[in-house]
């Protein structure tokens, strides 16, 4: 992540991070000095798949926590204000339906850390995302996708 880019972050997010951190330095570390002395104590270290296995996880974790630290060292709290909806921007839920077509489709835009299609949440860098971007409801926009240019139009926005 470059040191000067924002991560924009709902504050539930900004929690679970926060939260898992202090789970990862405090009873994860611990589990893992548990695996390695209890594998240091089988003997010879050259051989022992447990020690190389603790020795592994070990390290995933360290690299878990600096990512989670950098994650948070530059977050920036999504404040979607209520009210000022007028336009698309972090935090909007906005449902948008294909010209011609019946089906709407609900999403909320957030940053890309928090980005995940299962929960309906597209980073506002992602193509939808980009071309939501300052929109308001019954704006028609268009993206491109692999299969070409797609026309939307906007149907609500909270």
């Amino acid at each position: 992540m470059i040191a000067d880019e924002n991560n924009y972050l709902t504050q539930e997010k900004f929690d679970e991070l926060t939260e898992e951190l202090k789970h990862m330095k405090t009873a994860r570390r611990r589990e893992i000095a548990e695996q390695l002395e209890y594998a240091r104590s089988l003997g010879d270290l050259s051989e022992n798949a447990e020690y190389e296995e603790a020795r592994n996880l070990q390290a995933a974790t360290e690299d878990r926590i600096r990512v989670i630290e950098e994650q948070l060292a530059h977050a920036r709290i999504i404040e979607h204000e209520k009210g000022k909806g007028n336009a698309v921007n972090l935090g909007s839920v906005v449902t948008i339906q294909k010209i011609g077509e019946k089906d709407e489709h609900i999403y909320e835009i957030v940053g890309s850390a928090e980005a995940n299609m299962q929960e309906r949440k597209i980073s506002h860098l992602s193509p939808l995302g980009a071309a939501l971007m300052g929109k308001k409801k019954g704006d028609q926009f268009t993206f491109n996708t692999p299969k070409g240019a797609q026309k939307y139009k906007i149907v609500t926005l909270k």
